[in-house]
């Protein structure tokens, strides 16, 4: 019997020997925390919580990682401290910190529902409605802002459809002007030809039309001479001999 109590005794010692230690982390922490040293008092909490698990260690963690701008980790560590919680007024504030982390992440949409859930737990939570006001604000800028760029890319690339088209209607001009022109110039060039092979006698010229004179009358002027030759020789009689 003398020996149970003993060994009872042992282990409440220890338990209690564990449940010091964890304090005193703890509190070794929020000194360090006070004196912004966040690094080493993250460390202490750690320390604090694998001695034994307690509300305080894991919600100054928490803080901890915040305020090192670790605001992933952070709202890891105030998710699941607010989901663990029966106490409504540590998962008001879990939540709240949690939005927080959520909303530097920019994740504005999964912040205003951590809010809602902080303002569920505590109605009167007035720092927690205005971050609430805050995020609702920023989400709404960001909705317009995205919805704006949005028109804007639409517009520029209906500004780009027509200038394409419009583009194309200037070339498919250029090229059936030039068509045109080089249809015109080729049947100047057949008809030119044409002309040339096939001499119209009311398109001469007047040079060409004194010289076709000139030849014509050298020509009459030449058989009126073979003629009148012909006259001077006469026609060969027939004599007879007299000797």
């Amino acid at each position: 019997m003398k020996r149970l109590i003993i060994i009872l005794l042992f282990l409440l010692q220890g338990s209690w020997l564990f449940a010091q230690q964890e304090k005193s982390l703890v509190h070794k922490g929020n000194e360090l925390y006070q004196q912004k040293k966040y690094t080493e008092a993250e460390a202490n909490y750690r320390k604090a919580i694998q001695k034994k698990k307690n509300t305080e260690g894991d919600f100054n963690l928490g803080d901890a990682l915040y305020k090192q701008k670790k605001f992933t980790e952070a709202g890891e560590q105030f998710n699941q401290l607010a989901d663990g919680s029966n106490n409504k007024a540590i998962a008001a504030k879990a939540y709240h910190n949690l939005g927080n982390s959520l909303l530097e992440n920019k994740k504005l949409e999964e912040s205003i529902e951590a809010y809602k859930k902080a303002l569920i737990n505590n109605p009167k939570d007035d720092e927690t409605r205005y971050n609430l006001a805050y995020a609702q604000e920023k989400l709404k800028q960001q909705q317009n802002k995205d919805k704006k760029n949005k028109d804007k890319n639409k517009d520029n690339k209906n500004q780009d459809k027509n200038k394409k088209d419009q583009d194309k209607k200037d070339q498919d001009k250029k090229n059936q002007d030039k068509k045109d022109q080089d249809k015109k110039d080729q049947d100047k060039k057949d008809q030119d030809k044409k002309d040339g092979q096939q001499p119209q006698p009311n398109k001469l010229s007047k040079d060409d039309a004194e010289r076709m004179l000139d030849a014509l009358n050298n020509d009459e002027k030449k058989t009126q001479d073979k003629l009148k030759n012909k006259k001077l020789k006469g026609v060969k009689m027939h004599i007879e001999k007299d000797w």
